[in-house]
């Protein structure tokens, strides 16, 4: 690929892990299945977790370091979400895996390796075509299976795999990563705003790296500092001021006017209800409460978070959300406990 092609490439795929040292986050899994290739005995693969957590990165990393220049000849990768029907797994996958490759030296591993990324989508006729072909062709090739969810995909599946879990990548890991994009991009940014996007990112890396861009991108050529309202503006995420002065309203004044309070930050910021749910939950955990007054609390904002993505009236769940919070704190100040007080 030319200079200018590369250029021109996202971030997420610029700066892709070439491999398995440029992998952060997942350095047990990462040597442990280093270890697998080093004795020769890799197995079938299952990588699952949230996304943005490098569990395709993983494997195309290996799979280069396994087989060099000759990459594309010996790996199928297949997205299942678009590719899930039955035909394929009889047609595509059958066909690979049951040829061996001539094209391969002594040293070079002799099988063959068949990605399968988003296999949670696939359907389960598919996947119950698929089980045999795994053990049919085991001589030939080996399997890597992506998915976000384990529980979607049939458990008979999931024992011929020897598992991973990808869990969402600690802050510092995410810092390494972005702050070598940040030199080779040039980005001007604020350590504040650092802070945030790594905070807001919430584990997930490929979230990092968009975030960064298009801030970068809106910045243009201007000797702009990418700071933390821009940070905040482009994820969609309220500014945690605003929900701190939502919930001071809350707790300090009366029903109506914190009712007003939470109306005109939501209408002028254009704040979705369920962030401003999440945000109260992180400040409120900081507090000092009965334990039977924060399940009371946090059992009623899950049932308005129900009640919004089910398509609950939003006025109706702003009262419930004030009235909540409002009766947790009442009975904290009187010193009883909410389940305990009904």
């Amino acid at each position: 690929m030319s200079n200018k092609n590369i250029e021109n490439l996202p971030w997420v795929e610029k700066y892709r892990p070439e491999n398995l040292e440029e992998v952060h986050g997942q350095d047990d899994i990462v040597n442990t299945v280093r270890r697998f290739v080093e004795t020769g005995k890799l197995p079938h693969l299952l990588f699952y977790g949230p996304p943005g957590t490098g569990k395709t990165s993983t494997i195309v990393a290996l799979a280069k370091e396994i087989y060099g220049p000759n990459f594309r000849n010996m790996v199928l990768e297949l997205n299942a979400s678009d590719d899930r029907g039955i035909d394929v797994v009889r047609n595509q996958i059958k066909s690979f895996a049951s040829t061996r490759q001539i094209f391969t030296s002594a040293s070079s591993p002799q099988f063959k390796l068949i990605i399968l990324d988003e296999a949670d989508a696939m359907t389960s006729a598919a996947q119950n075509s698929l089980r045999r072909i795994i053990e049919k062709y085991t001589k030939n090739c080996r399997f890597c299976i992506l998915a976000n969810y384990s529980h979607k995909l049939n458990p008979a599946l999931i024992s011929r795999c020897t598992r991973f879990r990808f869990h969402p990548i600690d802050e510092e890991s995410i810092r390494s990563r972005i702050n070598n994009v940040i030199v080779r991009e040039k980005v001007d940014i604020a350590p504040d705003a650092l802070n945030a996007l790594l905070h807001l990112s919430q584990g997930d890396m490929r979230r990092s790296l968009n975030v960064l861009q298009a801030c970068k991108a809106a910045t243009g050529n201007r000797d702009e500092v990418i700071d933390i309202d821009m940070i905040y503006n482009c994820i969609g995420a309220p500014h945690p001021q605003d929900i701190e002065a939502c919930l001071n309203s809350i707790l300090k004044d009366d029903w109506t006017t914190a009712y007003l309070t939470l109306n005109k930050y939501k209408t002028l910021n254009g704040l979705a209800l369920v962030d401003l749910i999440t945000g109260f939950i992180e400040i409120l955990q900081n507090y000092e409460l009965n334990p039977k007054n924060r399940i009371h609390y946090l059992k009623g904002l899950s049932d308005v978070e129900y009640g919004i993505s089910k398509g609950g009236n939003d006025k109706i769940q702003s009262s419930a959300i004030i009235g909540i919070i409002k009766q947790a704190m009442e009975y904290e100040a009187g010193g009883v406990g909410g389940i305990a007080s009904k």
